[in-house]
């Protein structure tokens, strides 16, 4: 299963299903990405995924796909 810089599985991405994932069949991945800011957040930080980043939840995160209340549950920011 291939796992989205956001956290999402690709399978489940609704981007993905609908075969209109600007990464193709690699999902994203962090790299300079004009349709998502939080890959290229990723990418400027030098991290995989955004649970990986020591600011996150951070402001990009707030822009989606996942809750921010969720992602500052996840990291015990609440």
């Amino acid at each position: 299963m291939k796992i989205g810089v956001c956290g999402i599985a690709c399978e489940k991405c609704p981007r993905m299903v609908r075969g209109a994932c600007p990464n193709g069949d690699k999902g994203c991945v962090p790299r300079e990405n004009k349709f998502c800011k939080i890959c290229s957040c990723a990418f400027d930080k030098g991290v995989r995924l955004c649970f990986e980043c020591p600011d996150f939840p951070c402001p990009t995160t707030k822009e989606g796909p996942i809750a921010y209340d969720y992602c500052s549950y996840m990291v015990g920011k609440e």
